[in-house]
């Protein structure tokens, strides 16, 4: 669990600094310099106006075809976060029996917990770090299409709906709308997942302030792919769990996996 939070920290950190090189306000083309600014940010600012382009000009479709397109790209690696997951959910029981069982903390104890452990991973076919790759992977992806739409000066020009995409929404729907699709989103996951861990439960009332407040603020442009991707990550919570919880009961009543 120490190395999982630890790659997932470390990429995150990258991230943020290769994306805190490149100034959001800094318009982007094909004469934008850096790594992050030229292949990450630049081809998906590209694909956004492509795809406005045939949408009659609209950025506003265009937002929202493009941030389904890219959570369908990454629904892939949602499952199998999610699948990674379960399984060490499901493992949960075991795994504490084993801790009651090498409760010493002296060095010898701790090594056989780890051994036994991985143990059980092994005959069980779980991964534990296995959850990380999709989280690593989908990071970059989205932080440089936040940036994309945050520095495609196409789209502050136009107007969608009751809104102008460059300028924050005047009537606060987009924001309200938002924190209400986080909030549900985040309620949804923990409740498939079953977390009754008092810190994440509070996190799901943190998590739409967090969204709310900037999208007071912010471009609509931004807002409205918060709003697209927050009710495309509920559908696709539910239809993965959906698969997951079928596959699962039509396992042998014994739990082993059928051949």
């Amino acid at each position: 669990m120490r190395k999982k939070m630890l790659a997932i920290g470390s990429l995150i950190l990258l991230t943020v600094i290769m994306a805190g090189c490149a100034n959001v306000n800094e318009p982007i083309n094909a004469q934008s310099t850096g790594i992050w600014s030229r292949w990450f940010v630049y081809p998906l600012s590209e694909f956004i106006i492509f795809v406005a382009k045939t949408l009659w000009n609209s950025y506003g479709l265009a937002i929202i075809v493009t941030t389904i397109i890219v959570r369908l790209v990454l629904m892939p690696l949602m499952a199998k976060q999610v699948k990674s997951s379960q399984a060490m959910q499901d493992l949960q029981p075991k795994i504490k029996e084993l801790q009651a069982k090498y409760s010493s903390k002296d060095q010898n104890t701790q090594k056989k917990l780890q051994e036994a452990q991985m143990k059980l991973f092994q005959e069980n076919k779980v991964n534990p770090l296995a959850g990380c790759l999709p989280i690593l992977v989908q990071m970059p992806i989205l932080f440089a299409f936040y940036q994309a739409i945050m520095r495609t000066q196409e789209i502050k020009a136009q107007s969608f709906l009751w809104f102008q995409l460059g300028n924050s929404d005047p009537f606060y729907i987009l924001p309200i709308i938002a924190a209400a699709t986080t909030f549900l989103q985040q309620k949804i996951m923990m409740g498939r997942m079953g977390n009754t861990n008092p810190q994440m439960a509070m996190m799901m009332y943190v998590f739409p302030i967090m969204i709310a407040v900037p999208a007071f603020y912010f471009p609509s442009a931004l807002a409205l792919y918060w709003v697209v991707g927050n009710i495309f990550m509920i559908f696709q919570t539910y239809i993965i769990y959906e698969k997951h919880d079928d596959n699962k009961a039509q396992q042998p009543a014994g739990g082993a996996k059928q051949k």
